[in-house]
């Protein structure tokens, strides 16, 4: 026997893809050279900054009894408005263009003591100041909270 005649008994290992890309050879899509064909490069993405202004929440965060919004309205204006003996309520200031709905809902309204009050009016589902309470009083109207 001779050298030239001599075979292996098992086959030769094939030799390792650099690309480990799928089928894609040796590049795996990579082209060649440049930061972007190195491993493990960090480009900056252009949304980056918006993602920084987000907060760090962790969980679900749900609250499903989200407080409505408040509109504040003033005596002064419900005294140009509003006639003697009528009911004040969240639904009559909207009729009275005092206040809007917000997003199809009506709002929370509180009633703050600026100006002055001289028509006996009635005050239903509002919030109503201390000050504003008491010159409602004082004129001769009611405050019933429900």
């Amino acid at each position: 026997m001779q050298l030239h005649q001599i075979q292996p008994k098992n086959k030769l290992k094939k030799k390792k893809r650099v690309g480990r890309g799928g089928k894609r050879g040796t590049y795996s899509g990579r082209g060649v050279k440049g930061q972007k064909a190195r491993a493990g490069h960090k480009l900056q993405p252009i949304i980056r900054e918006i993602i920084k202004k987000y907060p760090k929440l962790r969980g679900y965060n749900f609250n499903p009894l989200q407080k409505r919004p408040l509109e504040i309205v003033n005596l002064s204006q419900i005294e140009v408005k509003f006639k003697e003996g009528e009911v004040v309520t969240p639904e009559s200031l909207i009729e009275k263009k005092l206040i809007k709905k917000i997003k199809g809902r009506i709002p929370q309204v509180k009633i703050l003591g600026d100006g002055e009050i001289t028509k006996k009016i009635i005050i239903r589902q509002c919030l109503i100041s201390k000050s504003a309470k008491e010159k409602v009083e004082k004129a001769g109207g009611k405050v019933e909270i429900s």
